[in-house]
């Protein structure tokens, strides 16, 4: 459902001329597993995470989405696509099940199918005490729950999150994290970009870790355990870009 092929996306920046954010990544995830993209801050999970959603284009490379072209098919493959956004915002004016709703039109629902989505999220989602709500009155749990329900509103098979828990309460997190993984055992292809390791243990059928825009280490948590020679996520992660220092070189670039 989703292959990603050496995309790379390069930035040009007046004082600091071209700036290569993401570098050849390539990988694939299959209908009814999640993707773990695991990265620290500026690693390039965002930029590569666009470029899948035909927010960004690439430099280079390319991307296949459901059977699309993600260069010559961008409105197929949004189609298919629901992806949450690191950083999201809502209006304010509106209420949680009118701004599900908009979007729902937006993605050319009838408004019965929308009524009865709008349902099937409030339930998963736990949203039925605030579904009525206007959004600027909201705690930032209850607007990540709305952004997840207006990303998935025309049920799409395929799902990126980018940074889903970033900012919530545990209890908030916990059922954001079941909720995907609920998506998953029903058979969506899930990509999950996080720099929470325990989220990363408890569900990614497959973990890609990235550093400074490049694909440095790919495997189940089994295969990377044996690999670098660690049970533990954080010190095979540290192991993978090439130590402490390396990492963080990487965080004051």
């Amino acid at each position: 459902m989703i292959e990603a092929r050496q995309l790379t996306k390069i930035f040009t920046d007046k004082k600091r001329g071209a700036i290569t954010a993401v570098e050849n990544v390539s990988f694939t995830c299959q209908p009814g597993r999640i993707y773990g993209l695991l990265g620290a801050n500026g690693a390039g999970k965002t930029t590569t995470l666009r470029m899948l959603a035909t927010l960004l284009k690439p430099s280079s490379g390319s991307a296949v989405i459901a059977g699309h072209d993600a260069g010559t098919a961008p409105e197929q493959v949004r189609a298919n696509v629901g992806f949450l956004a690191a950083s999201t915002a809502l209006y304010g004016r509106l209420t949680s099940r009118e701004m599900i709703a908009y979007f729902g039109r937006l993605n050319g629902m009838p408004d019965d199918a929308i009524r009865a989505r709008i349902q099937v999220l409030a339930d998963e989602l736990a949203m039925h005490d605030f579904l009525d709500r206007r959004c600027d009155k909201f705690s930032t749990g209850m607007k990540q729950k709305t952004s997840i329900a207006r990303t998935l509103i025309h049920d799409p098979a395929v799902m990126i999150f980018d940074e889903p828990t970033l900012g919530l309460d545990v209890m908030t997190a916990r059922s954001i994290v079941r909720f995907v993984r609920d998506c998953r055992d029903r058979g969506k292809t899930v990509i999950y970009s996080t720099h929470v390791m325990s989220e990363v243990e408890k569900l990614c059928d497959t973990i890609g870790i990235i550093h400074n825009g490049r694909l440095v280490a790919e495997g189940t948590l089994a295969q990377l355990q044996e690999k670098f020679g660690e049970r533990d996520m954080e010190e095979i992660f540290v192991k993978a870009v090439g130590g402490e220092a390396a990492l963080a070189a990487a965080l004051n670039t």
